[in-house]
């Protein structure tokens, strides 16, 4: 078992080391980050049992932190310790799941009791988690005995719909008395890789392990059931014909009952009544909706219907649009630094937070729109070279793909390194090309202007520009007539005969500053070139 210590004081780090008896709770690896976001990428890595954090960071906040545990590694259990005695604090640290809160100076009894109850915790639930994914798979090994295809019919076979119903009825799938009609779809997420690991890679056999579940609540009042909706992109839709009961509390019970068995918990689209069955496209259609239309910033949200789900009744403002940073993004693609890249990235993700409402709806336009400011952006800058370039990018997102606005969960921390990758692959896409595409031969001569005095070579030079010696020897024979080391020469001579101009300074002294360290050598080249040496030339420019 791994745990992880998270505080930006060393001594507070190594205090909680001496503290705890980790023998005593078998916990073997003990690791360490100074900020929220170094542990974050440790939790990605080592998937530590328990975390150990500190509320107040310069970089990357305890409750930022406490929020992505929660979202993206709920088994992960985490006791804060803080100098803090604030109670909103404390009562973040419960919404999120936390053991406890251990106010500072830390007293060695407090934490052992803290960490003894954290590790047990997670002992508890690992069996429990063992116990449902093995009782889920027996649960799905055989197909629902449903008749999935008539139910979906329903929703998206108008004309046959009273015929399909009409079977239902036959089957005892659906009683005779139900005349209305509420439909509720289930969120499901292709994207979620660690929970589909979990059916070993089959996200079919996850669908029908979602369907199992929700079944299992329904039939025990026999209100509705649940299924795969095969009309369109993979679905799990619920059709209550008893619409007195409180939905709410019936999808309550049924997420507890998802959570148990899959340490998640989904979102629900829920319609209004409607008549069954020529009610239910519409009412498919309002669930998407809402699901569509949730605010992802409310996290302890699971149920959402039309009302609920209205942006414009969370705040006054209006929601962050593209066009709000596409400069920013376009300055900081070319400057290219990692640092104004980072932080354009990060300028989106607070935006979204401070406006208070981001949903899957928003997510789409944004990444649709940062796609087309990618695309506009390169076939500016590139022109006939665009359409490759672009399939270049387009490979590198299938390999860091975005995070799916409609998933499970929502994180500001994944937008953000999206929008940093992108940005990054495309700046340095564009300048590779435009290296590709500059002569190499102007920068080698600006090169060799600038470091005329140092020992240049042939073999230097290949290596500074990436290319091979006898590329520059045959291009300095094409351009200049003469070779690469005449080349060198003869800018040092026209050099020298600038600094001859001021009778201050002796022939040695030019000599070693213009890259010859003999000075007869010196005088032998200028002559060789200029027809007289160097006291000669001087002579004639100074009467």
């Amino acid at each position: 078992m791994k745990a992880l210590i998270v505080d930006d004081e060393a001594r507070v780090r190594k205090a909680v080391r001496l503290l705890v008896d980790w023998d005593a709770h078998q916990i073997g690896e003990i690791l360490e980050a100074g900020n929220g976001n170094e542990a974050i990428g440790l939790i990605r890595k080592e998937k530590p049992a328990l975390v150990i954090m500190d509320m107040m960071m310069e970089s990357g906040s305890g409750i930022e932190l406490m929020a992505w545990v929660n979202e993206f590694a709920g088994n992960t259990k985490f006791i804060v310790v803080s100098g803090h005695n604030d109670f909103d604090f404390v009562r973040q640290t419960v919404r999120h799941g936390g053991i406890d809160y251990i106010l500072k100076p830390i007293e060695p009894e407090m934490i052992n009791n803290a960490v003894s109850k954290a590790v047990a915790a997670w002992r508890s639930e690992e069996e429990e988690r063992s116990h449902r994914q093995k009782q889920s798979i027996r649960l799905n090994e055989i197909r629902p005995i449903y008749g999935e295809k008539l139910l979906s019919a329903l929703i998206d076979d108008p004309i046959n719909a009273e015929a399909s119903l009409r079977r239902l009825w036959d089957d005892g799938v659906i009683p005779h008395t139900a005349k209305a009609s509420r439909l509720i779809l289930v969120q499901t997420d292709p994207g979620n890789n660690p929970l589909i690991k979990r059916f070993g890679g089959d996200s079919e056999l996850l669908y029908y392990a979602i369907v199992n579940i929700c079944n299992e609540f329904l039939q025990l009042q026999s209100n509705g059931i649940a299924f795969r909706y095969w009309g369109g992109p993979p679905e799990i839709a619920i059709i209550l014909w008893d619409v007195q009961e409180s939905v709410a509390e019936l999808i309550n019970r049924i997420n507890q009952g998802i959570y148990m068995t899959l340490q998640f918990r989904m979102h629900f689209g829920i319609s209004s009544v409607g008549a069954l069955p020529g009610g239910l496209p519409a009412e498919r259609a309002e669930a998407a909706e809402a699901l569509l239309r949730r605010n992802l910033l409310r996290h302890e949200d699971y149920c959402h219907s039309p009302s609920s789900s209205d942006p414009a009744d969370t705040g006054s403002e209006p929601p962050v649009i593209f066009a709000d940073v596409q400069e920013e993004w376009r300055m900081a693609v070319i400057s290219g630094n990692p640092e104004v890249l980072s932080a354009a990235a990060q300028h989106w993700t607070r935006e979204l937070s401070r406006r208070g409402v981001v949903t899957p709806e928003m997510l789409n336009s944004w990444k649709a729109d940062a796609l087309l400011f990618r695309s506009r952006l390169v076939r500016e800058a590139l022109g006939a070279q665009a359409d490759s370039a672009l399939a270049e990018l387009e490979r590198a997102d299938t390999l860091t793909p975005a995070p799916l606005p409609s998933g499970y969960s929502f994180s500001l921390f994944a937008w953000r390194d999206w929008s940093f990758a992108l940005l990054q692959r495309l700046s340095q896409e564009l300048t590779a090309r435009a290296v590709k595409e500059r002569n190499p031969m102007t920068e080698i001569v600006k090169y060799i202007e600038q470091n005329y005095p140092s020992d240049l070579s042939l073999q230097e030079v290949a290596g500074k520009f990436y290319v091979s010696r006898e590329y520059i020897s045959r291009k300095f024979k094409q351009e200049y007539g003469i070779n690469f080391s005449d080349y060198i020469g003869s800018v040092r001579i026209d050099k020298a005969k600038l600094l001859l101009q001021n009778p201050n300074l002796k022939l040695s002294q030019i000599s070693e500053m213009v890259g010859f360290h003999d000075v007869k050598y010196f005088s032998k080249v200028f002559k060789k070139q200029v027809g007289l040496s160097p006291k000669d030339y001087r002579a004639q420019i100074i009467p």
